[in-house]
C-alpha cells in the first residue's frame, strides 16, 4: 500500500512524526477498529480514529438519536433526533474523512452475535453503559485473543484501562479487577445520575489515544494500569492491576 497525494496532505502532521511516518500511517490505514456504542464515549472516540485515518471503523449501537444524547454525544447533530445511532455516526464520520470505511451494526451485542462480529476487527473499544456488555466483552475478547480499551463514566469522573489478558502472567482482565458486577442500584444510570458531558469527552478522547498507540505500538500501554479522572479536582491518577489467579475469565493464564 502506498499513501496517494490527498493522504499526504491530510495526515501530514502524522508523517513527520519520527513515531508514525508513513509506515504507521499505512499501518492505521489497514486497521480494523470496532467501537461498542456510539454514545458520550463513542462520540470523540469515533471522531478522532476518523480523522486519524484508521481504515475500517466498525460501530455496534441498536439505539436512535434522542434530543437529551446531544448534550455530550458530539457524533450527532439536531436534525438527526430519531435516526439509527450507527447511521447519524457513519454520517459525520464521513464528512471528517471519506477516506475510511464505517461498518454499521444496527444491534445489541449478546451472546449470539458478538463473537462472530469481533473476530473481524483488530481491536476492541468498549463504549457501553451496562456491565453486561462489559463483562461479555471481557470474555470474548480474551478468547478471541483482542486487545480491549474500555472506558466508564459517572458523573463528574471516569476510568480507562486496555485488557490484554491473553499475553500471560502481568496481564490482567476486566474481571481480574471487578469479579461481579455492583448491583444495580448502585451504579445509576446517566439517565438518573446525570453527567457533565465534557467528561465523557475526555474519557473518549482517552481511549482513542490508547487505541492509536496500541495500532502503533507506541509508548505505555495502559495494560495492568486503571488511570482514573476526578474533574471537579482535575487530578489524575493510576493504579496497578494485578492478575486474579482465582478469575474466572483469564485464571489459566497467570
Amino acid at each position: 500500500m502506498e499513501l496517494n497525494e490527498e493522504q499526504f496532505q491530510r495526515y501530514a502532521r502524522h508523517l513527520i512524526l519520527d513515531e508514525v511516518g508513513e509506515e504507521g500511517q499505512i499501518r492505521l490505514l489497514s486497521s480494523r477498529v470496532l467501537v461498542i456504542g456510539a454514545g458520550g464515549l463513542g462520540s470523540p472516540l469515533l471522531l478522532y480514529l476518523a480523522a486519524a485515518g484508521v481504515g475500517t471503523i466498525g460501530i455496534t449501537d441498536a439505539d436512535r438519536v434522542d434530543l437529551t444524547n446531544l448534550q455530550r454525544q458530539i457524533v450527532h447533530v439536531t436534525n438527526r433526533v430519531g435516526a439509527l445511532k450507527v447511521d447519524s455516526a457513519r454520517e459525520t464520520l464521513a464528512a471528517i474523512n471519506p477516506g475510511v470505511r464505517v461498518e454499521a451494526h444496527p444491534l445489541r451485542l449478546g451472546p449470539e452475535n458478538a463473537g462472530a462480529l469481533i473476530r473481524g476487527y483488530d481491536i476492541v473499544v468498549d463504549g457501553s453503559d451496562n456491565f453486561e456488555t462489559r463483562y461479555l466483552l471481557t470474555d470474548l475478547c480474551y478468547r478471541l485473543a483482542k486487545p480491549l480499551v474500555a472506558a466508564a463514566l459517572s458523573p463528574f469522573e471516569g476510568q480507562i484501562s486496555t485488557f490484554r489478558p491473553y499475553l500471560g502472567p502481568g496481564h490482567p482482565c476486566y474481571r481480574c479487577l471487578f469479579r461481579e458486577p455492583p448491583p444495580p442500584d448502585l451504579v445509576p444510570r446517566c439517565e438518573t445520575a446525570g453527567i457533565l458531558g465534557a467528561v465523557a469527552g475526555v474519557l473518549g478522547t482517552l481511549q482513542a489515544v490508547e487505541v492509536l498507540k496500541e495500532l502503533l505500538q507506541l509508548g505505555d500501554s495502559l495494560d495492568g494500569t486503571l488511570l482514573l479522572y476526578d474533574a471537579l479536582r482535575a487530578r489524575f491518577h493510576a493504579i496497578r492491576i494485578a492478575k486474579d489467579a482465582e478469575c474466572p475469565t483469564c485464571s489459566q493464564q497467570v
